[in-house]
């Protein structure tokens, strides 16, 4: 995947630790000038002064501190990025929290709020703030980082399980908004990433979050996790010519063939594969259900 960005833009959110940094880290080595952003202004100065002693002659990497769920800040971020590079090509959603944990009645209503506001709000802010770029030039490239609580049922974890959910389906939504406009927009599962995320939940304790899932994430603690490697790549992909065409879909890094889409372009673009859908009895073999 080498090279593959060069002479492209990418504005990543959240971009100061964890998987956002391993996304920027991946971006730097394709090729890829990147603009950051992040809540924690020193931590993404960090980040940005490491990324900057990785860059290839010509490479850039801006930063400015924002928080996607504030409008004055995505509108800063924006206009910063357009006056340090002519186009933007691509945009990560990564900037994400869990939010408040425990039964819905007892958590917090402000926090389970603001969760919404980052994790849903605050990603499709960012992308219809930077459509009209993007339709301007008939190209762009949006990836929206999901996570499990987009597919299954997270107990406990209400917020994040939902703000992740919505969005994955507004991403399918938008896809076919500007599907003729050049602008391809897909969500990835990275998988169970051992992260601040993971820690958050170790915190928490089985009291709040559950003992099934405390014991699964203990489990994923002792044994690694999924590699941030394996998803940054399929982000590097999906910000790729490799991937044009291809939209709408939730991808996994760790369970799909992604490499291998170019191949399936046809089926990808005529069908549902890899989408969210309802289960309806014939799904699960069973023979009721239908009029």
């Amino acid at each position: 995947m080498s090279d593959v960005l060069a002479n492209r833009v990418a504005v990543i959110t959240g971009a100061n630790q964890g998987f956002g940094k391993a996304i920027a880290h991946a971006y730097i080595k394709a090729g890829s000038n990147l603009m950051l952003c992040a809540r924690d202004e020193s931590k993404l100065a960090e980040v940005q002064k490491e990324l900057q002693s990785l860059c290839k002659t010509g490479q850039r990497v801006e930063a400015i501190r924002a928080d996607v769920s504030k409008r004055e800040d995505v509108d800063q971020l924006f206009s910063a990025a357009l006056k340090a590079f002519p186009k933007i090509h691509i945009l990560v959603n990564n900037a994400g929290v869990y939010g408040p944990k425990g039964p819905i009645e007892d958590v917090n209503w402000e926090e389970w709020v603001q969760a919404i506001e980052v994790n849903l709000l605050g990603s499709i802010l960012t992308a219809k703030t930077l459509l009209p770029h993007f339709r301007k030039h008939q190209y762009g490239k949006i990836i929206q980082l999901s996570g499990g609580g987009a597919t299954a049922p997270l107990p406990f974890i209400s917020a994040y399980a939902a703000s992740k959910a919505g969005i994955v389906r507004f991403m399918e939504t938008l896809a076919e908004e500007v599907k003729r406009d050049g602008i391809d927009v897909n969500s990835i599962a990275p998988g169970a990433l051992n992260t601040r995320l993971l820690d958050e939940v170790l915190e928490a304790g089985p009291e709040k979050v559950g003992k099934a899932f405390y014991e699964r994430s203990i489990k994923q603690k002792t044994e690694g996790g999924a590699p941030l490697e394996r998803g940054a790549e399929l982000s590097v992909y999906l910000a790729s010519a490799a991937s044009d065409g291809i939209t709408g879909k939730l991808i996994s890094a760790v369970w799909d063939p992604w490499e291998n889409f170019p191949q399936h372009l046809d089926d990808l673009q005529k069908t549902d594969i890899y989408t969210l859908r309802r289960i309806v009895p014939k799904d699960r073999g069973q023979s009721w259900g239908d009029l």
